[in-house]
């Protein structure tokens, strides 16, 4: 049981909080070095970073490179040049779609995505195959989320030239073999993206380690500010790619005729870049760093444990996904009988316990599964086990408010 959280204290919005943040999926919150870090980059180093020459600008630019290369360290990175900063993981798939897709894949081509894919991993790539005459093709995983080589292998072919899978899923929590997978992706010669968003804040990861082609990112999933994330790209591909976005600074040389572009990343990175964002991000890391992925893992998994026992032992709560909360990291998908999830949210809500209700941007998955909407929990390391029984004396409660004489 983990009644008194020590790092719950870091997080000024939660420190005297009558209320239990379980939405930790959709974005996290902030820790105070990280609040501080942005009020001191706008109040000490604000200015247009990369441009000028005078001194704020170059302490703007600072900030700005250093979190490049603490986030290239963060996830094992070759070198900070693979890392691309954008707006968030959303934005980096429709990167890799709109820069590689378009631009590499022909008709008859095979971009292989699995059922349970977020939007974000799934929209990109429907439209890269209407525009380009590639193929789409979805592998299935079994209805707890679990998703094998086997699975994916059936899918494969010569004509395969993407594959593009969740490290952790946002409905299940199952974490995917992304490692085996992009090896059997570079087996047919295609390359391997794996969205990020669920396990770089929660989980070690080692890109090199992976051998992932492309990694997407967001900041604000992984307690720094919203509006910054990015991709990890091998740089040989990504020196190959166009640019995404047109404009100033991320232009080598420009002519009436046309232009030659920086290097790779800063031809990805047009436009005024948030620098305060990365700053923030920056801070970020270095607070998950002094933590350590072995205790925020502890942590989570106890936590999850706990929820996970708990929901199994109330009357009609149904877990989307498998029995063991190792499989779940930190994710707890569920419905109850009779009682809408929009209903389960709302009821929650009134006892001051905050949870996801909807099909959490995974609608062909939800029809997959048979219901159009759930509930969802989702832990960090900073909640405790009052967290988790306020949530489960809600829980118990739903049918009896909803008029249920059970």
């Amino acid at each position: 049981m983990i009644m008194d959280n020590q790092f719950v204290k870091d997080f000024p919005i939660l420190a005297d909080a009558e209320f239990s943040y379980l939405d930790n999926a959709a974005t996290t919150q902030k820790p105070s070095v990280v609040l501080e870090a942005g009020r001191d980059y706008y109040e000490t180093s604000n200015a247009n970073p990369l441009r000028g020459l005078y001194d704020l600008s170059v302490k703007a630019t600072d900030v700005y490179e250093n979190a490049r290369q603490k986030m290239a360290d963060f996830i094992g990175a070759k070198s900070a040049e693979e890392i691309v900063f954008t707006r968030n993981a959303t934005e980096s798939l429709n990167l890799i779609a709109y820069s590689y897709g378009m631009n590499f894949l022909k008709p008859g081509d095979e971009i292989v995505i699995s059922i349970m894919e977020h939007h974000s991993n799934m929209l990109p790539w429907q439209n890269v195959a209407k525009k380009t005459g590639a193929v789409l093709k979805y592998v299935m995983c079994d209805k707890t989320g679990k998703l094998t080589a086997d699975m994916l292998k059936s899918e494969l072919s010569e004509k395969t030239a993407i594959v593009s899978i969740a490290h952790i899923s946002n409905v299940f929590g199952c974490k995917n073999d992304v490692k085996e997978f992009a090896s059997l992706a570079h087996e047919v010669g295609a390359i391997f993206i794996a969205d990020g968003a669920q396990s770089v804040p929660h989980i070690s990861v080692n890109v090199e380690d992976l051998d992932v082609d492309f990694l997407s990112f967001s900041g604000h999933k992984m307690y720094a500010p919203m509006g910054i994330g990015g991709l990890y790209g091998k740089k040989e591909i990504l020196e190959k790619m166009p640019p995404f976005l047109y404009g100033g600074e991320m232009i080598e040389y420009v002519t009436i005729e046309g232009a030659t572009y920086a290097p790779v990343p800063h031809k990805f990175e047009a436009g005024t870049v948030n620098a305060g964002g990365a700053g923030g991000l920056s801070a970020a890391i270095d607070y998950i760093n002094g933590i350590g992925f072995e205790k925020i893992e502890e942590i989570e998994n106890e936590l999850t444990k706990e929820l996970l026992c708990g929901l199994k032992e109330i009357p009609y709560v149904n877990v989307v996904g498998s029995d063991d909360y190792l499989e779940h990291h930190g994710i707890v998908t569920f419905t109850v009988d009779g009682v809408h999830p929009h209903d389960i949210a709302a009821i929650l809500d009134s006892d001051g316990v905050y949870v996801r209700a909807g099909h959490h941007c995974a609608q062909p998955l939800m029809k997959y599964l048979g219901t159009p909407s759930t509930a969802r929990a989702s832990l960090s390391f900073y909640n405790s086990s009052k967290d988790v029984n306020r949530f489960l004396e809600s829980v118990s409660k739903l049918r009896e408010k909803m008029g249920y004489k059970d």
